[in-house]
């Protein structure tokens, strides 16, 4: 999450700096995470049990066309950078606080009972 809001942040001085070469920059590593990190999420999610990660991972699948159609725009010129970081401070607001938050507990039961000692099977308790 704290990604986002480093590129958010980044977006922000290059708009200020009207620089074009630094907005192509966080667009690229923007669309580099942003597909690394819903992978890492919706394996998380489904090793989980979130019953719901399908969905999950259609909306990631959205942004992700979203992203990549401001990466297109972008590379014909367009000026892009003002709607892109309305878009992604929507983004961290909306889905961050409100879809990842509603997995959270999900993840967080199914890490506790990976962690929760099991008892010695029968061999362990035999030979020690």
């Amino acid at each position: 999450m704290w990604r986002i809001v480093e590129y958010i942040n980044d977006l922000h001085q290059a708009i200020d700096r009207q620089s074009r070469a630094e907005v192509g920059e966080v667009l690229e590593q923007l669309v580099e995470y942003t597909m690394s990190h819903f992978a890492f999420e919706e394996d998380l999610q489904e090793q989980a049990g979130y019953p719901f990660h399908h969905a999950h991972k259609k909306v990631h699948e959205l942004f992700c066309r979203k992203i990549e159609d401001f990466q297109y725009r972008f590379e014909l010129g367009e000026d892009v950078s003002r709607h892109l970081l309305t878009t992604l401070r929507a983004w961290l607001i909306n889905h961050i606080k409100r879809d990842d938050a509603d997995y959270a507990e999900t993840v967080k039961v199914a890490l506790a009972a990976s962690l929760k000692p099991r008892p010695k099977s029968f061999f362990a308790r035999l030979f020690g």
